[in-house]
């Protein structure tokens, strides 16, 4: 199966849900596991979470996504171009956060490393950020009607 969408939101909170229900809809032709399923919602959560919290921080900018669906493979691209990322190796590294005094936990790419195959982050200040996530999903047989 090969197909592919695009779409862009608002950086604004309450558009995370929409972005991972909206991905999860379209990587269901592949006929993933649930398990897979919440994966993929899981890491597409923390990618669109950051454009916005960090990307973004006190402004509102545009965040886009690309999925593409090649074979079993889902290639999600979570792009914003926001403040982008100094040092990439300190921000992958579990418990940093570059939000001083918040609730964060540091701990957005550390979920997203656990719940894809492959991750690539590309980045720089001033110049936003992309996020390529890829989902290997298992062969099932497809739900008959």
């Amino acid at each position: 199966m090969n197909n592919s969408m695009k779409m862009e939101f608002l950086s604004l909170s309450q558009n995370e849900k929409f972005a991972r229900t909206a991905v999860a809809s379209f990587v269901a032709q592949l006929n993933p596991t649930l398990d897979e399923i919440e994966d993929i919602k899981a890491s597409v959560s923390e990618a669109v979470t950051n454009a916005i919290v960090h990307g973004y921080a006190d402004s509102v900018g545009i965040v886009y996504i690309t999925c593409d669906l090649k074979d079993s493979e889902a290639i999600i691209t979570v792009r914003d171009t926001g403040c982008g990322i100094e040092d990439i190796s300190l921000a992958r590294t579990p418990l940093y956060t570059g939000v001083q005094n918040s609730e964060r936990s540091g701990l957005g790419f550390t979920v997203m490393e656990t719940f894809t195959d492959e991750i690539d982050v590309t980045s720089a200040p001033g110049e936003g950020t992309t996020i390529t996530l890829i989902k290997r999903i298992s062969a099932q047989a497809p739900k008959s009607e």
